[in-house]
């Protein structure tokens, strides 16, 4: 790459947040849906609709007019949707959720990264919020942050969940760890999609997620069936298990203390017991990874101050340092995911050594 076109790609990091946001400020003023309603519509009309100055309307449809998204007949001054009339509304809701996730939880503590990788915690918490500690434990103090997260992972959950349990092996009957499990869902889902006489779930996360998690089982009919312990994984995990399931959790530290974790994890499984791992993956060739442009930032800068994901070989040789055989490991494959897909996913399942 010459220096003339190494430049070129700068100014492509220079605009990306103005791009972002003008964007999302189109469908978050109503402009989008306005000509969704009704085609054909001036800047005036358009503005009288949203509540804007007609001035400032003009300004926001540049880049959709650029872009193609949004039509513009310059002689009678007119606006209709260009590409985004052919998107389905199903598709366009999953991308929305993930813009507002990027805007709530990504794009504001961002002007503070360079402070959080200085000082391995998200310093954008502590400046916005007041809030010391990490993403997940602000969402359950600011209701924005989980409002928005989490109907951007309950939605990833429902996708990805039935191609997790497809992967992976229970053994009938078996006793079931699901690992910072939350409020349940994870463990409601064993049961739907690994259900068999006998087997028994429990949900291992912080003690204030009890009363949530057994009001899930609850209402899913699995209370009989399930259980929960509180307790903090990095104090010791339960024992006695045959199966330990880690999803969505072990990306978020770095290198030490995961191990810790599945230290952890082979103390807590019974000889022979078997682990599966649900994890965040890069490419092995990281040119061709589109999880790299987003999650180093976020994990580092708003969600842990440590972690993000890590190539499937990398997690490979974790889990063998911490005493485990990878018996299984799986991947999506790149092309049969939306074209809008950021994350894409790995499962490891491996067997306790000795």
């Amino acid at each position: 790459m010459t220096a003339q076109a190494t430049l070129a790609r700068f100014r492509e990091y220079m605009v990306g947040p103005a791009r972002f946001m003008n964007l999302l400020s189109c469908f978050e003023l109503g402009l989008i849906d306005a000509l969704r309603d009704k085609p054909g519509r001036t800047a005036a009309e358009l503005g009288a609709t949203v509540g804007a100055k007609p001035d400032a309307v003009e300004q926001l449809l540049y880049l959709p007019v650029k872009e193609g998204f949004v039509e513009h007949d310059e002689t009678a001054g007119t606006y209709s949707l260009g590409a985004l009339a052919d998107v389905a509304d199903v598709d366009l809701q999953r991308v929305l959720a993930f813009m507002d996730k990027i805007k709530v939880t990504t794009l504001r503590q961002l002007y503070y990264l360079t402070d959080s990788v200085r000082t391995g915690a998200p310093v954008g918490l502590r400046e916005l919020y007041g809030f010391q500690g990490d993403l997940y434990g602000a969402m359950g103090v600011h209701a924005d942050l989980r409002e928005s997260w989490s109907r951007l992972m309950d939605s990833v959950t429902g996708r990805i969940d039935p191609w997790f349990f497809g992967a992976i092996d229970i053994p009938a009957g078996a006793q079931v760890l699901d690992l910072a499990g939350h409020t349940g869902l994870g463990a409601i889902h064993t049961h739907r999609f690994k259900g068999s006489p006998g087997l028994r779930v429990t949900t291992f996360d912080l003690p204030d997620k009890r009363e949530e998690c057994l009001r899930n089982f609850r209402e899913h009919g699995v209370d009989g069936e399930s259980s929960f312990i509180g307790g903090d994984v990095f104090d010791g995990v339960p024992r006695g298990f045959d199966v330990v399931l880690i999803k969505h959790f072990l990306n978020m530290f770095d290198k030490a203390e995961a191990l810790k974790i599945l230290g952890e994890v082979h103390k807590s499984l019974e000889a022979g017991g078997q682990v599966h791992i649900l994890v965040p993956i890069y490419a092995e060739d990281l040119k061709e990874s589109r999880s790299v442009d987003y999650y180093p930032s976020f994990f580092l800068g708003c969600a842990t101050g440590q972690g993000g994901p890590q190539k499937l070989s990398t997690f490979r040789g974790w889990l063998q340092e911490a005493g485990f055989t990878v018996t299984r490991e799986t991947s999506q494959d790149p092309a049969s995911l939306p074209p809008d897909a950021l994350p894409l996913q790995g499962i490891l399942s491996a067997t306790k050594n000795g």
